[in-house]
């Protein structure tokens, strides 16, 4: 049975409340489709180096699992969302700062 699915716009502003609860600086740099747009989650780490975020299937489990499909500068960070977003115009892309990584996506509370 496929897992309930909430819209994107609704999931994001939860997300950017639970982030301003945490006090962890939060920016929509693209706005994707309000339904079914995919969100990519960018943390910078305030170093030059950052990490993006993707949900994915885990074919083991069958659910779609938070991951760091990608570490490195922020150039080169940016640069892969530039090429996701070149592809697919309902990215949504949100940028985090948080120094130790925290992205608050491994947490209960978030789809």
């Amino acid at each position: 049975m496929a897992e309930p699915r909430l819209a994107a716009s609704l999931w994001v502003a939860a997300y950017l409340a639970r982030l301003a609860q945490a006090t962890i600086p939060a920016y929509v740099l693209a706005r994707g489709d309000d339904t079914a747009g995919a969100i990519a989650v960018k943390c910078a780490h305030l170093d030059g180096t950052a990490a993006l975020w993707m949900r994915e299937w885990d074919m083991d489990s069958d659910t779609r699992p938070w991951v760091a499909t990608d570490r490195g500068t922020e150039r080169d960070i940016d640069a892969a969302i530039a090429r996701q977003r070149s592809r697919d115009r309902d990215l949504w892309v949100i940028e985090i700062e948080s120094r130790d990584g925290t992205t608050l996506l491994d947490r209960d509370g978030l789809f």
